[in-house]
């Protein structure tokens, strides 16, 4: 890469990071490895998991992601964690995928019926997990989880890639933007085209 083909930005912010030679600095999954001679216990380190989140909207969950972006230790180490908080008496995590890791989830609180779905043939694997209990969702493959319990319920996951991503299926087909073809969703899913357009202003994916 010669210096023609690099940011004024990108410069001043190798040089501030501490690589006095900013030509030098690795970029990774999106992010600058820092230099280790400037690294502090703060860049391994996060408090606060412990506080529950509100799960008050829509879908009665709320997912506390933590990754390079919180500590920055975690940088090309690939161990992302993340809370999951779910309402009682039905808090969902909703159908999604992880396009680029695997997730092992330890149930703290609630019940949780969790499962994910096969490719080809589409067969499910599921199971209700109780506090203490592990489930294990394949790379790329459909997931959810779901609270069955009277309480609040509490999951932390793990994933084995620094920028996982998260494909969320409903929020993806039904609010897109640009919004898909109505025709193309009601053939998809095998469904009237009214019923797909109620969907789409639903989800924000209106074509209306």
């Amino acid at each position: 890469m010669t210096n023609q083909n690099l940011s004024l930005k990108t410069i001043i912010f190798r040089y501030l990071c501490g690589n006095r030679n900013p030509f030098s600095a690795v970029f990774v999954n999106g992010k600058f490895c820092k230099n280790p001679n400037l690294t502090i216990t703060n860049d391994f380190s996060f408090s606060g998991l412990s506080i529950p989140r509100n799960t008050g909207n829509q879908v009665g969950s709320n997912v506390t992601l933590l990754n390079v972006d919180q500590i920055p230790g975690v940088n090309t180490l690939g161990i992302p964690l993340a809370r999951i908080d779910y309402a009682p008496n039905g808090g969902l995590n909703p159908p999604y995928i992880h396009p680029r890791a695997t997730e092992i989830l330890l149930v703290l609180e609630g019940t949780l019926y969790v499962g994910f779905v096969t490719s080809n043939p589409n067969r499910l694997i599921s199971k209700v997990l109780n506090p203490g209990d592990v489930f294990v969702f394949p790379l790329g493959l459909i997931h959810y989880q779901f609270n069955i319990a009277k309480a609040n319920g509490v999951a932390i996951a793990s994933l084995n890639i620094q920028n996982p991503g998260v494909i969320t299926i409903a929020n993806a087909t039904l609010g897109s933007n640009p919004p898909i073809n109505p025709d193309v969703l009601a053939k998809a899913f095998q469904l009237d085209k009214k019923v797909v357009n109620d969907l789409q202003v639903k989800f924000g994916g209106s074509n209306k």
